[in-house]
């Protein structure tokens, strides 16, 4: 660990000045501006340097392909309104009148199919659940939830994904590790051991059954939609434009829940996952611009005007406007973390007492501590897994042993983590984004059960960290 330059304390202070106003003032674009600004002050180069970080951190390829595939995103959806595709899928759902608990149930296993894209898939469970959840009084808190917990838990568990890739990469040069399939065969031996990734998915069932009861804010949340009929609480302010929540139907266009909305969906998952097995590269990207250009034509043969369309179109761009501001801005607190040295400032804390029996355990407090700071499991991975992955192999006489397994899940489940329940991950947004919840309402609801399942994954490290 010796080399890695911070700041020391100050390098944390930006991450919890956006956190803890997040949570105060219930607007996180204004929070994540004023711990940027603070953030830009305290490296000491003056508010020159807060253009010049904007500039860097989101004129990046990573930021580019993030707006490009959201942009494309919000016109599907908005494609998915306007030939009315969601509506006529709903109406074929309440024909089956299905319970408050199904309905729940309905959307945690439609999650877990998304499982190629922790993008699309908070918000495809979200805008396609989120009328029959509304019916059924069922709070836009609990919706992104559900929609929220099986998008980067259940991607990080499956072998196809780009995750799976990027994880095993970065295993490439470590140890014994040579080849990329040896790095991939590595992640797939470790997906047992990804404790918070399993718990985390498995509640979301648990609690959709009621099997075990709401507790926290969430339960408030439910409480107040049940009772009262408030999906949302008064004066939440959903982040989602009304572009994405009130596009009516064209008028006098018969829908076809296939061609209209089931075959723009095999699309998208026929090149994702396709692009994957034959390129080791899932274009989920192109997917999604494939399937929109294939349903515009196909809303033109329908008899819906071209001008229709392309209105229809920048009410998607538009709708989606919200959510990428947000992650605008959190890309930039991650850019100015990583100039801050936050992550080696979290890691140096711990590298005078750290031993084998501990490291899976401590690995996985440092994964999460600093995903949840930074809101990015990608970075975390990237930081996290060229330190901890050599420490497992040198504590294993660099052979592959269960501590080097449960060592790279615990660094993928605390990256999953913040991810997961953190104000400033991506995935979060979008979570909130697809249900149409107010930001910083979802993660208060869902920050307990987050919490829970973190709990009981450090316990298993821990046990494992000594039975192993």
């Amino acid at each position: 660990m010796e080399g890695m330059t911070h700041m020391g304390f100050i390098s944390v202070v930006p991450a919890v000045i956006a956190i803890a106003l997040a949570f105060k003032t219930r607007n996180t674009i204004f929070s994540l501006f004023v711990a940027i600004f603070i953030g830009v002050l305290l490296t000491g180069e003056g508010l020159m340097a807060f253009p010049a970080l904007i500039k860097t951190s989101l004129g990046t390829t990573s930021f580019s392909w993030i707006f490009l595939l959201e942009i494309f995103i919000g016109i599907l959806i908005a494609f998915f309104q306007r030939t009315g595709a969601i509506q006529g899928f709903t109406d074929v759902m309440k024909q089956k009148k299905l319970s408050r608990k199904k309905i729940q149930l309905t959307a945690w296993v439609m999650g877990m199919f998304v499982f190629f894209s922790d993008y699309f898939s908070p918000l495809f469970v979200g805008s396609t659940m989120r009328s029959l959840s509304d019916d059924a009084k069922i709070s836009r808190e609990k919706l992104a939830y559900i929609a929220d917990s099986t998008s980067a838990p259940v991607s990080v568990l499956v072998p196809i994904t780009g995750w799976a890739v990027f994880i095993s990469g970065l295993l490439v040069g470590i140890g014994p590790v040579e080849t990329a399939e040896q790095g991939m065969l590595i992640f797939t031996k470790s997906v047992i051991f990804n404790f918070y990734a399993i718990i985390a998915v498995a509640l979301v069932g648990l609690f959709a059954a009621g099997i075990i009861p709401e507790f926290g804010p969430m339960k408030k949340a439910e409480e107040r939609a049940l009772k009262e009929g408030k999906v949302l609480r008064d004066g939440a302010e959903p982040l989602v434009g009304e572009e994405l929540t009130d596009t009516p139907p064209y008028p006098g266009v018969k829908t076809h829940i296939f061609f209209d909305f089931l075959f723009p969906v095999l699309i998208v998952i026929c090149i994702a996952v396709g692009t994957y097995i034959t390129l080791k590269s899932a274009k989920t990207m192109e997917a999604f611009l494939t399937a929109s250009v294939i349903l515009g034509i196909i809303m033109r043969i329908q008899g819906i005007p071209f001008k229709d369309i392309m209105d229809t179109a920048m009410k998607g761009m538009k709708g989606i406007m919200p959510a990428i501001i947000i992650l605008a801005l959190a890309y930039s607190i991650n850019g100015l973390s990583k100039q801050m040295g936050t992550a080696n400032y979290i890691i140096s804390i711990t590298e005078t007492w750290l031993t084998p029996n501990l490291l899976p355990f401590v690995t996985f407090l440092i994964a999460a501590t600093i995903s949840f700071s930074t809101g990015t499991s990608w970075g975390t991975f990237a930081i996290v897994m060229p330190i901890a992955a050599p420490l497992a192999f040198n504590f294993s006489g660099n052979e592959v042993t269960f501590l080097v397994l449960a060592t790279v899940s615990a660094v993928a489940g605390g990256g999953v983590f913040g991810d997961h329940c953190s104000p400033l991950s991506d995935t979060t947004i979008l979570a909130s984004t697809g249900a149409a919840a107010d930001h910083i309402d979802h993660v208060k609801t869902q920050i307990p059960y987050a919490l829970t399942a973190a709990g009981l994954a450090s316990v298993l490290y821990l046990i494992i960290g000594f039975v192993l």
